[in-house]
């Protein structure tokens, strides 16, 4: 048998995709002008992204992303950039793609924190694996559950009726779940809450996000102010270094919570579980950081009875990888995904659109992730000159 390829090069790119107008438009209805209730100063124009390219002494490449914003995520491309290029690069070079487990364990013991990066280089390993083997990433993971996946509905913090109004345009095209943005006061909250669901009507599913609005007092009246209305979850309704609330939180209301801009790592899944503090698991790209770990978290939290939230706006690199492993573990997530990035931003960087009709979307049927970099949009956004490590 032929030895496993070995990576021998790492190329990253900083990348800024500016959101539609109609997008900034819209977010600029909340009090805050970012569509959520979320406290942060500065204006979100757009998405600030990272991506990674891995290539093989095969000639094989494997394609990486990650999105940040300074508020929630806490670091930004340049940070990512030079995590790698500091250190983590050194680990990944010289390696099998196949060994991605091992890969991972070994980022771990010798550097702490850096999830986001991370993940970043593990993502384009599961790429690269299933370009070398010729197979659709899910399959690697240990198979598709299956080929299309029902997708979730983002609506903005914004007017009650134009809140509505934009729900009620992504469920005629076939969307069934969604995710309403609160915060604002119990009373706004209950309005917005009542009236989406005297609009879609009892079959559709909603769930909530405060980003991080309310103290822990205040979290309990107000999830128990919609609970009535049948909420699947509530997401991060405390401050996100509020551990401890969140359990007081959770403790006090019947609908499950769920955190995000608090969850970064395995680690963090693992004590926010043994915590009580949440009952619903969130993932994307960046939480907890990567392919591997978020199989991980996904597996521990099902033994555990808990669904999972897949949820995040990538570019096309992003959402396939999002959609590979949602359909590898489609049997137990038991809640649609969110995929926003085709919706919010302006381009997704990749050549062939993914296929997002009727509510659902379809998993790309190529190798790997079964998506191809769109070179010229590539150049066209980039930030900064691509760093490129070789072995």
């Amino acid at each position: 048998m032929s030895a496993s390829p070995t990576i021998e090069r790492i190329e990253l790119h900083a990348l800024h995709v500016p959101f539609h107008a109609v997008v900034r438009e819209t977010m600029a209805q909340s009090a805050g002008g970012l569509g959520m209730a979320i406290a942060a100063e500065e204006p979100w124009t757009g998405g600030d992204f990272v991506i990674a390219r891995l290539r093989a002494d095969d000639g094989n490449e494997g394609l990486g992303e990650a999105f940040v914003w300074l508020p929630e995520t806490g670091v930004s491309p340049a940070q990512i950039v030079d995590a790698v290029q500091g250190a983590l690069g050194r680990y990944v070079l010289g390696a099998s793609p196949f060994a991605v487990g091992a890969l991972r364990d070994r980022m771990d013991r010798n550097v702490a924190r850096s999830e986001v990066a991370k993940g970043l280089l593990d993502m384009a390993c599961w790429d690269l694996m299933g370009r070398v083997a010729g197979r659709r990433a899910c399959d690697l993971m240990g198979g598709a559950a299956a080929d299309e996946l029902p997708l979730a509905a983002l609506i903005p913090l914004a007017g009650a009726q134009f809140m509505v109004d934009l729900a009620l345009a992504f469920r005629r095209g076939g969307t069934t779940s969604f995710r309403l943005k609160l915060g604002e006061s119990l009373a706004r909250d209950r309005e917005i809450v009542a009236l989406a669901r005297e609009a879609l009507g009892a079959d559709v599913r909603l769930r909530v996000d405060y980003n991080q609005a309310y103290s822990v007092d205040e979290a309990v009246r107000a999830i128990d102010a919609i609970a009535p209305h049948g909420i699947d979850c509530a997401e991060q309704p405390v401050r996100a270094d509020d551990w401890l609330g969140m359990a007081r939180v959770q403790r006090a209301v019947t609908v499950p919570l769920m955190a995000h801009e608090g969850c970064f790592s395995l680690t963090d899944v693992t004590a926010l579980v043994e915590l009580g503090a949440i009952g619903v698991l969130g993932v994307n790209g960046e939480r907890p950081g990567g392919i591997t770990h978020a199989l991980r978290a996904i597996d521990y939290c099902a033994r555990r009875g808990m669904g999972t939230v897949l949820h995040n706006q990538p570019l096309g690199i992003g959402s396939a990888a999002q959609i590979h492993l949602g359909a590898a573990r489609a049997s137990v997530l038991g809640h649609a995904m969110e995929l926003f990035g085709h919706v919010m931003l302006e381009d997704d960087l990749v050549t062939t659109p993914i296929d997002y009709s009727g509510g659902r979307v379809r998993v790309p049927d190529a190798p790997g992730f079964g998506v191809t970099l769109d070179e010229a949009a590539l150049e066209r956004y980039r930030v900064a000159a691509p760093v490129v490590l070789r072995r």
